[in-house]
């Protein structure tokens, strides 16, 4: 089975600069996107053979989520829980027979992190219905999740640290999430490696010059780790400030 996910940085201005072509080549089973920036009737995605699942924010031009798939879902879930759907548009889950998919788009802390503890607040909430999912049935959890976890995960550490998205605590939320049950896939499969980034500012030529943060990612249920074929970044494709990311797992899930 192969998984996407991509913040597109609103999915009707990156439509215009190829994001049907990415598509259909990927041909993806499961395709989750993130700061989709619409309302309910501002696009129609011709997508033949998907199912579509949006989650819209109530605010205009903000935030917002939506997975498309081939493989319609037992159950779909908006926000925490059936009965809490949340204003913002930022959770989606699909459940299946033997899992459950989890499309993402973290609240960012912002520049001066007035929206700090709100967001480790919205953290703790996540953490714990993810746990609680994972208690039934494995959980793939994926988007755009607003953290470089370790400096490995970002170009220049030294100068980002306690800034947005590179802070103790947010770096911390996902350390302890991680060794509740949970697995980084693509460290998972390049724990080494550098330079791999998801996300580059729309500064003169920060892409170009590959000074970027990894803070899009697909994480799994430990139990699922060898059900990993690869785990991919995309940095060629264009159309947002962020990049897709790939998730190919073999198709013999059991709970």
């Amino acid at each position: 089975m192969k998984f996407i996910s991509w913040n597109v940085n609103g999915i009707r201005a990156c439509v215009k600069k190829g994001f049907l072509d990415y598509f259909m080549e990927m041909d993806a089973d499961f395709f989750c996107i993130q700061e989709t920036k619409c309302q309910a009737g501002q696009i129609e995605l011709q997508l033949e053979g998907y199912f579509q699942y949006w989650n819209y924010a109530q605010k205009k031009g903000y935030s917002g989520t939506a997975i498309f798939t081939k493989h319609e879902p037992l159950n779909v879930f908006y926000g925490v829980g059936e009965e809490e759907s949340e204003a913002e548009g930022r959770i989606i889950t699909l459940e299946y027979e033997h899992f459950y998919i989890v499309n993402v788009y973290t609240p960012n802390a912002q520049r001066d992190l007035a929206r700090l503890n709100f967001r480790l607040h919205w953290e703790d909430k996540l953490a714990l219905y993810l746990k609680e999912l994972d208690a039934k049935k494995p959980v793939i959890y994926c988007g755009d999740l607003n953290v470089a976890h370790e400096e490995i995960d970002i170009k220049n550490a030294k100068s980002n640290k306690g800034n947005s998205g590179f802070t103790v605590e947010e770096r911390g939320k996902m350390t302890d999430l991680l060794a509740s049950g949970f697995n980084d896939t693509f460290r998972h499969c390049h724990p080494h490696e550098t330079d791999h980034f998801t996300w580059w500012s729309y500064m003169n030529s920060v892409r170009e010059r590959n000074i970027g943060w990894r803070i899009d990612y697909f994480i799994l249920s430990n139990r699922l780790i060898e059900n990993i074929e690869e785990a991919s970044i995309h940095p060629q494709v264009l159309g947002s400030d962020h990049c897709p990311i790939l998730l190919k797992l073999s198709s013999n899930i059991r709970r």
